[in-house]
């Protein structure tokens, strides 16, 4: 599989390694610039990336600015910045960002932001995901176990899906319940337990996603 490239382009060294780490880890090849004209520079000779990661607030030349530059090359861009006003929101999606993510931001909300861009723009996006003996199809929300397709509730399904996408990874119930229910849920956490315990149930998973106690739960091949 073809690997997605991500332009990482972050003043702060602190947060540009922070991402570097965790896409790496995710998967993801990617360059990190903390100059907004010398990120720009570079585009002429290599601009051939899936995503670009732009901070606004950049020496050289700002992330509004880069983002006419990287638009040329039919590049999508999330913004990730300090700039926490509505104005500033307002002209990064109209000038033509897919998303716009403020500091201080949770990793995990960050790669999933990621996700959904490059699943409406990135036609090389994984949507087929293998567990042991186990086939996730992203796209058509399909399961397969031994060749025969068992049937998951759309909720099981997604957080099968999510726990999949970021196999080794541990993700807190409060992540899942508000990645996959929505921040404005009024359930509470029990909610996540009742459904991993049927999806390990329907796929016989139990030795492959583990429970962190008292946190949340890993999906481990």
């Amino acid at each position: 599989m073809i690997k997605k490239r991500i332009l990482v382009v972050e003043d702060d060294k602190a947060i540009s390694d922070g991402i570097a780490v965790n896409l790496q880890y995710s998967g993801y090849d990617y360059a990190v610039f903390n100059n907004g004209k010398e990120a720009a520079e570079s585009l002429t000779d290599d601009h051939s990336y899936d995503l670009a990661l732009l901070d606004i607030m950049l020496p050289g030349l700002d992330g509004f600015d880069l983002l006419n530059y990287i638009k040329r090359y039919n590049v999508p861009v999330i913004f990730i910045t300090a700039k926490n006003d509505t104005l500033s929101e307002v002209k990064g999606l109209r000038d033509g960002a897919e998303d716009y993510i403020i500091k201080p931001f949770e990793i995990l909300t960050l790669l999933i932001r990621i996700e959904k861009v490059l699943e409406r723009t990135c036609k090389k996006f994984n949507q087929i995901i293998h567990i042991k003996d186990v086939t996730i199809d992203i796209k058509n929300h399909t399961v397969i176990k031994d060749g025969k397709e068992i049937p998951l509730k759309p909720m099981e399904f997604e957080v099968l899906a999510l726990l999949a996408k970021h196999k080794k990874r541990i993700i807190s119930r409060k992540n899942l319940l508000d990645e996959i229910w929505g921040t404005d849920f009024f359930g509470d956490t029990h909610t996540v337990d009742v459904h991993i315990s049927n999806i390990r149930k329907k796929l016989n998973l139990d030795e492959v996603i583990r429970t962190i106690p008292k946190y949340g739960y890993r999906l481990e091949e």
